[in-house]
């Protein structure tokens, strides 16, 4: 199947999947969408009433990124109805192609009593890697709007060293942030100190996290739980990029009076168009490597 005769369905999701819709109607691809209330899309992209209509006729049906956080249902920032994920999978056709991310077990359970075929968008080493880029943008944006003093000169801690952790350190270190990496893998640790950050082993972490100004945590496990905050410092910021539940005790960080904020979805909130062509991208590298011809 060529490229150019594939049809598109866009379900739900933010502002990066309405860009999406449009580079895609854009580069000539026919593109239905569902779930968008009081959007105006460019003309080509077709906004169907009912959620069979938009999907039983694509190819490729292209979902939110997250996907969903229960579950059950499907993230739709901009529709006030609820879609569930069993009534999309239900009318995806015969070997078509659902694409969103993460996709999770309970995810790949439903879709595996239907016959397509499901792509995890964030498993995606490519897309994962350059998503870390508006995400490291963006914390550095909340950091500054949320603190009265430059990252220039503060004392800065990042936690983890996983593809989020490698582009956020770089960058801080470019606003010449005095700059310390946490990791366990003797790996990452000897690569924190092959770049010229500071490198802290997490079982060394209580001891010294009472000096930063600002800390961003990219890990997905509980780190910052009551007795770490206790010895962070009150007017510290803490950015947690963390997907849920994140790596903060937020009940903790209230009651002992320190800043912290969920910084979820980064990139359709800082640079959705941005990380609209990432997607974009992605969808086209997964196509080329199921034998499409482009």
């Amino acid at each position: 199947m060529k490229l150019q005769n594939i049809k598109f369905a866009v379900v739900g999701g933010d502002l990066r999947q309405i860009k999406l819709s449009n580079f895609l109607a854009r580069a000539g691809h026919e593109v239905r969408v569902f779930g968008f209330n009081g959007i105006d899309f460019e003309k080509n992209v077709v906004l169907s009433k009912t959620l069979p209509d938009v999907v039983a006729d694509a190819d490729i049906v292209i979902g939110p990124i997250p996907c969903s956080q229960d579950n059950v249902t499907l993230n739709t920032k901009y529709y006030e109805s609820t879609i569930l994920l069993e009534d999309v999978f239900k009318n995806i056709s015969k070997d078509k192609i659902f694409m969103a991310g993460p996709i999770t077990s309970e995810i790949q359970g439903i879709a595996k009593r239907y016959d397509f075929k499901v792509v995890d968008l964030l498993a995606r080493e490519e897309l994962a890697i350059l998503n870390a880029i508006p995400t490291a943008e963006g914390a550095i944006q909340y950091a500054m709007e949320n603190s009265e003093i430059m990252l220039h000169g503060s004392q800065c801690l990042v936690l983890g060293f996983g593809r989020c952790g490698k582009v956020l350190a770089h960058k801080l270190k470019g606003l010449d942030a005095i700059l310390t990496v946490e990791a366990r893998n003797p790996q990452d640790l000897a690569y924190i100190k092959s770049y010229g950050y500071k490198c802290l082993h997490l079982h060394e972490l209580k001891d010294y996290i009472g000096s930063f100004d600002f800390i961003f945590n990219t890990v997905p496990s509980l780190i910052l739980d009551r007795e770490m905050l206790k010895a962070v410092k009150k007017d510290c910021l803490i950015i947690d990029l963390a997907s849920k539940p994140g790596g903060v005790d937020y009940n903790s960080a209230k009651e002992l009076g320190i800043k912290a904020i969920a910084a979820l979805s980064l990139p359709g909130k800082v640079a959705p168009e941005s990380a609209a062509m990432i997607i974009y991208d992605t969808i086209f590298n997964v196509y080329s490597e199921m034998g499409v011809i482009l």
